[in-house]
């Protein structure tokens, strides 16, 4: 029995050391039929969240052939305005699951299973989940069509490879290859006293430091005087081969004086942590300077997995008179290493010669792990545990119709919920009432409101000004091809305008002859397209189009016109 034991024993750690280190490098082929050229690596630091594939660049074209990479089965489609768009998941017999977004449209086969889902449905957004055996495929088949639908910022395939619990992986892993001969670029590296005894050249703030470029992926810094315990962060992108993109790293590691403190890895990670990505760069500096610093040491327990190896978190204690050498080695994944080493000269002084920059204290205190409420001349917040990274004193202010809420370039992991007292207005005057983000540069943007009675609420992740905003005006609905009474039989679309320059679109819906027609919404560009390839009848007679669109406090535009069309 005791063997019987030992043998499951070691084929689980068998299993699991094959799963870490002997990921299957045959298994996937490339989703494209042309070169691979990356406009996006996988763990590429974005706004709140890590990148979760590969960006493959399709030449600034659409409707590029994007074939299955491995046999399997499509177990989900899901079609969004915003997002990824059109994608669709496959899920594969070996566990793993590919995932293929911001499409043009679908192989025909699934083209036609989806199209009749979003008739039944009504809706152009729509998620479903076919069993296994409906859609299934073999490796390099057609599955779809490359494209820029949801929030894709130009035509390109995102491709992503999942395991079997969901979490995102670098596809690269997997044999699937893309040049790379150059070296990480370093951008800065930055000095953070930790401590209110700690300095930097007799500075208890962030330093920036000069890097000195020593060629073949060397670098120094300028010699530092410090003293206490110490972090430093870095500003470095990775270029590949044949592309201009600024891309992301694939490992980070730090040492003092030879001995390892700190390796990221950026391999692979889950979507339940990537917005902690807040809590690991310098919020503050991305948000009022757009540089994107990693920090090199790990506070307030962030809990990220692409921690693979941590000593004292990654911070130095400088305390005694032997000189230090502190080195951040990045990587990118082909092994191509850039060096940077920063000597650093202990220098005690006395608290009175660091130049420190006060706290700053209000009546506004809400700590990290513990759920805050603030009732401030008819408005609300309520903060949750968790939703800060840190303590923090806030910096809350009222002018009638806004309020302030602390500052943006202070992170939010959470939603915070803001409260507006609403009580001396008319029900008819509520009905065009919403609650607005303010931008720095003074417009509203419509923050998703709710109503009840006497007190609207808004939801958020992000600090700043907010008020509420009245919006009387409908939507705009503006044709592009179409006319009264014209004559559409040459036409393969139909094609409008739809915006709001207010509140935003909330819905839409368009019918001919009374018959609802699935009409593609992109609010990139305001289009509305409907493909009379969807074989909704029309006939040389009136054919009647009506398209009615609300915007989010209920103003409505109805648009009607005719039109002649044979089929």
């Amino acid at each position: 029995m005791k063997s019987f034991f030992l043998i499951i024993f070691i084929t689980l750690i068998t299993q699991s050391a094959f799963s870490q280190n002997n990921l299957p490098q045959n298994y996937f082929k490339s989703p494209l039929e042309i070169p691979l050229i990356l406009s996006g690596t996988f763990g590429e630091l974005r706004s709140n969240h890590f990148h979760s594939g590969m960006d493959i660049k399709t030449h600034q074209q659409t409707g590029l052939s994007v074939l299955a990479t491995a046999d399997g089965y499509v177990s989900r489609i899901k079609i969004s305005e915003f997002g990824y768009g059109k994608a669709l998941y496959i899920q594969h017999p070996n566990g793993y699951t590919s995932v293929y977004a911001h499409l043009k449209e679908f192989a025909p086969e699934i083209e036609a299973y989806i199209k009749k889902r979003q008739y039944a449905k009504e809706s152009y957004e729509i998620e479903v989940f076919p069993k296994a055996g409906e859609l299934s495929v073999t490796q390099g088949k057609l599955i779809a069509y490359s494209g820029n639908s949801g929030g894709s910022g130009g035509p390109h395939l995102h491709f992503e490879i999942r395991d079997s619990q969901a979490s995102p992986m670098n596809p690269m892993q997997f044999g699937i290859p893309i040049k790379d001969t150059h070296f990480p670029i370093v951008r800065g590296i930055y000095a953070y006293p930790i401590q209110q005894n700690s300095h930097v050249d007799k500075n208890n703030e962030r330093k920036k430091l000069r890097v000195i470029p020593l060629g073949n992926g060397e670098f120094k810094t300028e010699p530092i005087e410090a003293y206490g315990k110490i972090g430093f962060g870095i500003n470095s992108v990775d270029l590949l081969d044949y592309a201009a993109n600024k891309n992301g790293l694939n490992t980070i590691e730090t040492f003092l004086n030879g001995k390892k403190l700190l390796q990221v890895d950026f391999n692979k990670f889950s979507f339940s942590e990537s917005r902690y990505i807040n809590d690991f760069i310098d919020y503050e500096l991305k948000q009022n300077n757009n540089q994107t610093v990693q920090k090199l040491f790990i506070e307030n327990n962030n809990p990220l997995s692409i921690f693979k190896w941590e000593e004292d978190q990654g911070y130095i204690n400088i305390k005694d008179s032997l000189d230090y050498n502190y080195t951040i080695q990045v990587k990118d994944y082909e092994g191509n290493t850039s060096t940077i080493r920063i000597p650093i000269t202990p220098l005690e002084i006395s608290s009175e010669e660091i130049k420190t920059t006060p706290i700053k204290t209000t009546n506004y205190f809400a700590k990290a792990n513990e759920a805050t409420a603030f009732d401030e001349d008819g408005f609300d917040v309520y903060i949750p545990r968790g939703a800060l990274y840190a303590d923090q004193y806030l910096n809350i202010s009222t002018d009638g119709e806004s309020i302030k809420v602390h500052q943006p370039d202070v992170a939010l992991h959470k939603n915070i919920t803001i409260g507006f007292d609403v009580s001396r207005y008319n029900d008819e005057d509520k009905e065009q009432l919403f609650i607005a983000r303010v931008s720095k540069w003074g417009r509203p943007y419509y923050s998703t409101t709710y109503k009840k009675a006497n007190r609207f609420t808004t939801r958020t992740r992000t600090f700043g000004t907010y008020k509420l905003t009245v919006d009387n005006t409908a939507p705009l609905v503006q044709p592009i091809n179409f006319k009264d009474k014209k004559w559409m039989s040459n036409y393969r679309y139909l094609k409008f305008k739809i915006s709001d320059d207010l509140s935003g679109i909330s819905s839409y819906r368009a019918t001919i002859n009374g018959k609802f027609i699935l009409m593609e919404y992109d609010y990139k560009t305001d289009m509305l397209v409907y493909d009379f390839n969807d074989e909704v009848i029309t006939n040389e007679t009136n054919n009647n189009l009506k398209i009615i669109v609300v915007d989010n406090v209920g103003n409505s535009t109805t648009f009607e016109g005719t039109f002649f069309r044979k089929n």
